[in-house]
């Protein structure tokens, strides 16, 4: 969808887990055994995983000053009972959090990445799209942070295109 640079960090696990569904298409790489494999996800946890996938997009549409796609569980009651430990580095010193071994793993990554975010400043600025046929994840670079679009070529092109339609009609 977007031919932008992937977010920094860990928020690039949140990005790339949003990006499996392409909303205009329906195609979910978490459809495929590599698409799972790439997240480390089990047939097993394919329910949950989509769950958290719509839960961060909504979450990420908020950033954006939208409201959400749909229904969904909120990010904060998935996160909130994830193992996580301070872990210290013994030659720099250097702390970070990290995901406890647990029985979701995926979860406890997504919840050290946002913390990474959060610590970082940085978390505010992953958005997602606000054409409701795309909704895909990008991270906001603009100097103001008020990027609307995974991409001004595509999305804010067609909304731009709409916008000056309805004035002409």
């Amino acid at each position: 969808m977007s031919e932008r640079l992937p977010a920094p960090g860990g928020l690039a696990l949140v990005e790339n887990l949003v990006n499996t569904l392409d909303i205009e298409s329906g195609a979910d790489t978490l459809d495929t055994a590599d698409g799972r494999a790439a997240f480390g996800i089990g047939s097993g946890d394919l329910t949950a995983a989509r769950e958290l996938r719509e839960s961060l997009r909504a979450a990420l549409l908020a950033h954006a000053g939208h409201p959400p796609h749909r229904a969904v569980t909120p990010l904060g009651a998935l996160l909130a009972h994830t193992p996580l430990y301070l872990s210290v580095d013994d030659r720099d010193g250097s702390a970070a959090l990290a995901p406890a071994a647990d029985g979701a793993p995926l979860l406890s990554r997504v919840a050290a990445a946002v913390a990474e975010a959060l610590a970082a400043g940085t978390w505010m600025r992953l958005k997602a799209c606000e054409a409701v046929n795309c909704h895909w994840a990008y991270y906001d670079r603009s100097p103001a942070g008020r990027g609307r679009w995974c991409s001004m070529q595509v999305c804010g092109a067609r909304a731009k295109m709409r916008r000056y339609r309805a004035k002409e009609a």
